[in-house]
């Protein structure tokens, strides 16, 4: 059910509560016909998310200075909330598909709730509600590496090396298969990042041609899960563009 919410109480109903979960606000009039269409797919989309997230309503002509405030030019106007500010918005009366998309967008799905939960069998359950999911793939192949499951954490990405994660994961179960890197791996299980990639990069620099292509791949993939900001990425990317030539 849609909050009442007016210039008095937006900051707490809204703004405040907006950094516990998303808030979507409706700028609406009495006079506004769409407004009124488009009222009760808004009412549905909230509550199909009980908990997830909060539908307010903004009469913008009591409240003026907050339509103004948001630059609302035309009703209905849907603006979300998260973390105190706008990060999605539309104009018009949507049809039902479209507003249920709309929400979708704001609130966790059921796959990426259970990537947040990260065990193996949550993983999994991930995969087979979004197959096409790198991040879910990754992580599903990551914990069955954790637990010696090399040909399985391979099945987990091998649909999905266009995504440089997935597939360095691949090409580092290609290479410990062949007997090539296991010491730069061990490391790299350890949590020595950048000892693995000294191992790797140093072997990659002797490597015959027929191994040298799944080594640049295991590299990049350990790189690409450093932060942007990590000096030792630059670094690292360097080196590997040095040897590679």
């Amino acid at each position: 059910m849609a909050i009442p919410v007016t210039e008095k109480d937006f900051d707490v109903e809204v703004l405040q509560r907006s950094l516990e979960l998303p808030v979507v606000v409706d700028f609406w009039a009495d006079w506004c016909g769409p407004c009124k269409a488009l009222s009760p797919a808004l009412e549905k989309a909230e509550a199909a998310r009980a908990g997830k997230v909060v539908l307010a309503k903004v009469d913008v002509d009591s409240n003026q200075r907050l339509g103004a405030q948001f630059q609302v030019q035309g009703i209905p106007a849907v603006k979300a909330f998260r973390d105190g500010a706008v990060v999605d918005e539309f104009v018009g009366a949507l049809p039902p598909a479209r507003v249920e998309a709309f929400f979708d967008s704001l609130v966790p799905s059921r796959a990426d709730e259970l990537l947040g939960a990260g065990d193996e069998l949550s993983l999994r359950e991930a995969t087979e509600l979004e197959p096409a999911r790198a991040d879910v793939a990754v992580a599903l192949a990551k914990a069955r590496l954790e637990r010696g499951a090399e040909d399985e954490a391979l099945e987990a990405v091998e649909s999905h090396e266009a995504d440089f994660a997935a597939a360095g994961i691949a090409a580092r179960v290609r290479l410990k298969q062949a007997g090539i890197g296991a010491d730069a791996f061990d490391a790299l299980d350890r949590g020595e990042r950048e000892e693995a990639l000294d191992r790797l990069i140093e072997t990659l620099g002797s490597a015959e041609d027929a191994n040298r292509d799944d080594l640049r791949r295991a590299i990049v993939g350990i790189l690409s899960d450093l932060d942007p900001a990590d000096p030792a990425g630059r670094i690292y990317r360097r080196r590997l563009s040095a040897v590679l030539g």
